[in-house]
């Protein structure tokens, strides 16, 4: 099975898989396909048995390899006013619409398809291909392959994760946390509002000690460090809750999310916001109603990447690139996951992040084809014996 670029994006687009949906199809055609060229994989499924990671090596099982790494699933569509259908590929004036094509299916699908020119340059140090399950969703699926890839493969050189950044190099970005606040308080009837605890009016309590954090950091800027925006920010993005306008509400929850800057740890900031509800909000909740309270839990946590100037991967993906610049970005990657688990990691693929998510999303033609100029030049790298 021999695929051009251009058809593997096709592939790969085709395959719908929504974080919220199964991945498997996509993962059995990629085991299936590397199984063609003499390749094993290594699948590392979710609890469920629903979703899964995968790893392969292209070359021989020697220290020195590069780790390709993607992202498999993809944002929803629903809502959004496609002038095509999403999930199939369509070239149009030098771009590629299609669900994932940017972010970031096209990265995997250019290495994918030079898979037979890799087994034929008889690699003297491997590339090894790492693809994962709901990145979109908190970058879950990673840890669990990325531990089983400490364990078995000879300690790789470096990993790319092609995230789109316009296959310009990218050094760090922010960390991401989630969290879900549930409050309960105490349903009365609306007349007697010392009689209940609203849940609603606590929760905007709530809230406003977030907005203040975030305005706190916003108020102390590194403008040095490259981020846009460059502070930390606190965002609650949803929030439910109460049942009538003359109920005073038993139950309301928000979700919030905590983007920080690298060179900072996200549980100061929760510790903050639970001492607040701990100290000064509970308190007087218990004092109406006993059984009142306040529960936070962890959606998800994932680092940030630390810049780290002339590292193995840095320096590896200057001299496939020629990029001499160093980007940061804001938004998240699995890349910290690697890094913190030993491995150098920098952040470079095809395509803009302003085409992420959007409808109608699209890569350059021009993107797809320096990609894999790009990865040629890792395959005659991996192939010398310098």
């Amino acid at each position: 099975m021999r695929y051009t670029a251009l058809e593997m994006i096709e592939k790969l687009v085709g395959f719908p898989t929504v974080s919220r949906d199964s991945n498997l199809e996509l993962i059995e055609f990629v085991r299936d396909y590397l199984a063609g060229h003499g390749i094993e994989s290594h699948v590392v499924p979710n609890e469920e048995g629903t979703k899964g990671n995968l790893y392969a090596t292209v070359g021989p099982a020697v220290e020195g390899g590069v780790v390709l790494s993607g992202h498999t699933d993809v944002v929803p569509v629903d809502g959004q006013p496609w002038d095509t259908d999403p999930f199939t590929l369509t070239e149009r004036g030098g771009r590629l619409y299609g669900r994932g094509t940017c972010d970031m299916k096209s990265f995997s699908a250019c290495g994918l398809a030079l898979v037979p020119e890799m087994v034929a340059a008889g690699l003297a140090r491997p590339i090894h291909f790492a693809l994962s399950y709901d990145e979109e969703v908190g970058c879950q699926g990673a840890p669990s392959m990325i531990a089983e890839m400490v364990e078995h493969l000879p300690a790789p050189r470096a990993v790319i994760v092609g995230e789109p950044s316009d296959m310009r190099l990218v050094n760090a970005h922010k960390g991401i946390s989630g969290y879900e606040t549930v409050v309960t308080g105490y349903e009365a009837h609306s007349s007697q509002t010392h009689r209940g605890v609203s849940a609603v009016m606590t929760a905007a309590r709530l809230i406003h000690f977030i907005d203040g954090m975030a305005r706190e950091c916003a108020s102390r800027p590194k403008p040095e460090s490259g981020f846009v925006p460059p502070y930390t920010s606190i965002h609650v993005g949803v929030i439910k809750g109460g049942t009538a306008a003359n109920i005073i509400s038993r139950e309301c929850r928000f979700v919030w999310d905590l983007r920080n800057m690298p060179d900072e740890d996200p549980q100061t900031y929760l510790d903050r916001f639970e001492a607040f509800c701990r100290d000064e909000v509970l308190p007087e909740m218990r004092e109406v109603a006993p059984t009142a309270d306040i529960v936070t839990a962890d959606r998800f946590r994932t680092p940030g990447l630390r810049a780290e100037p002339g590292s193995a991967a840095d320096a590896l993906v200057r001299a496939l690139t020629g990029d001499n610049d160093t980007g940061v970005v804001s938004y998240g990657t699995e890349a910290g996951q690697f890094q913190e688990a030993g491995f150098s990691t920098i952040v470079c693929g095809p395509g803009s992040i302003d085409q992420a998510h959007q409808p109608n999303e699209y890569i350059e033609r021009s993107q797809v084809d320096l990609c894999m100029k790009t990865l040629r030049r890792l395959i005659e790298l991996q192939s010398s014996d310098a």
